[in-house]
């Protein structure tokens, strides 16, 4: 006489299990896919910027800025423009600026490359300020001291 065993399922409890299943990994997926959605559009980094692209340089002339100790300094620049400048720019603005920055300076102390690197750091920070997107760089011509 055949018996039947207790501990077997019916044909049906099998394709059962599989339909969970599958509605599991759905939902796995479904919530993977929302995740990577969200932080594609909400969290990513903001792409950088692209730097401007040079242009001309417009050189201005040569200026002579008072010292302390009764010298001066003879200084030339010239002004790295931007690609997108389209009409012509004044540089007396920048003129004013490097007239700052280096009014009262010592002789001994522009003779310090450090020194002068610092202070030429400073007059790009101030001029690019002024001239928003105009400007990029500023170059050093000629400097002679006295």
């Amino acid at each position: 006489m055949a018996t039947k065993d207790s501990t077997s399922s019916p044909p049906d409890d099998g394709v059962a299990k599989t339909r969970g299943r599958q509605k599991i990994l759905a939902l796995v997926v479904l919530l993977l896919a929302s995740a990577g959605g969200a932080y594609w559009f909400l969290l990513r980094p903001a792409p950088e910027p692209a730097e401007p692209e040079p242009g001309e340089v417009l050189a201005l002339e040569a200026i002579q800025v008072n010292l302390k100790a009764g010298h001066y300094l003879r200084i030339g620049i010239a002004l790295q423009l931007s690609a997108e400048v389209t009409e012509e720019v004044d540089g007396s603005k920048a003129l004013d600026a490097l007239i700052n920055v280096y009014t009262g300076e010592k002789v001994e102390g522009l003779a310090e490359p450090s020194r002068r690197e610092e202070l030429r750091e400073v007059l790009v920070d101030r001029v690019v300020e002024l001239y928003e997107d105009e400007v990029l760089d500023v170059y050093i011509t000629e400097f002679v001291t006295q």
